[in-house]
């Protein structure tokens, strides 16, 4: 009777550790989402990003384990503290490209499921700062070949700036020059030849991610005879 009862504890043990292994043994699907943000001057940040506009952001899910489960994805984004995303993408892997001002969040959450099981997941938050437009044109440039203010741009540190078209004209009204790229300008040249020094017009139309609408005109001091070292050797005299 006792070898028998024996038995029977050891068959019972033998099914439950059985059972256990199995279930140790079983892989659940997870995800692992990450986030690649480009800002306008092609830097690109990991997961988290504040700064300029437009920010070309790619989210991926990174699933694992997910063979015999179905999936379902939602990348939602948030703008500022809605709690109500404004966008919702059902695909595993996403591209957008923030062009508007303020702070969105993006988290991504995920449905697993297999039978009568069922795995959810949220994410962590994504978290993307635009700054306010900032948008400035100087009102000289020296375009001598010292290296040192030879192109007529935009001022440094301009910022969300979305659409940008700059025109330069001469005291007679006719176009020299025009450019789309608000990090390119002028090198003070027409039809390869350099114009000659004086006076000229610059007619810049621009819209910040914000809304904000630019209406820049100034005149332009095309200075060659002007250096650095011209500078100090005055200021010594």
């Amino acid at each position: 009777m006792a070898k028998e009862m024996k038995f029977k504890l050891l068959v019972t043990f033998i099914l439950l550790t059985s059972i256990v292994f199995k279930a140790m043994a079983k892989v659940y699907p997870k995800t692992f989402p990450k986030a690649s943000i480009t800002s306008p001057s092609g830097e690109v940040f990991a997961d988290s990003y504040s700064g300029s506009a437009p920010a070309e952001a790619f989210f991926s899910a990174n699933p694992s384990d997910t063979t015999g489960w179905k999936h379902h994805y939602e990348w939602r984004f948030y703008k500022e503290s809605s709690e109500t995303p404004y966008l919702i993408r059902y695909e595993e892997n996403t591209n957008y490209t923030f062009n508007t001002s303020g702070s969105y969040r993006i988290t991504l959450y995920s449905v697993f499921t297999q039978g009568k099981d069922s795995l959810i997941y949220e994410s962590d938050p994504f978290i993307i700062s635009l700054a306010e437009s900032k948008l400035e044109m100087p009102n000289a440039f020296t375009p001598n070949g010292d290296e040192h203010n030879d192109v007529y741009k935009a001022r440094d540190g301009h910022q969300s700036i979305i659409e940008f078209h700059a025109y330069i004209f001469n005291r007679w009204g006719q176009k020299l020059y025009e450019w789309t790229d608000i990090n390119s300008g002028w090198d003070g040249k027409f039809h390869g030849k350099d114009v000659k020094q004086g006076v000229y017009f610059c007619l810049v139309k621009a819209k910040g991610s914000d809304g904000k609408i630019y209406n820049i005109k100034t005149d332009v001091n095309l200075l060659r005879g002007y250096s650095e070292s011209t500078e100090r050797t005055s200021g010594n005299n």
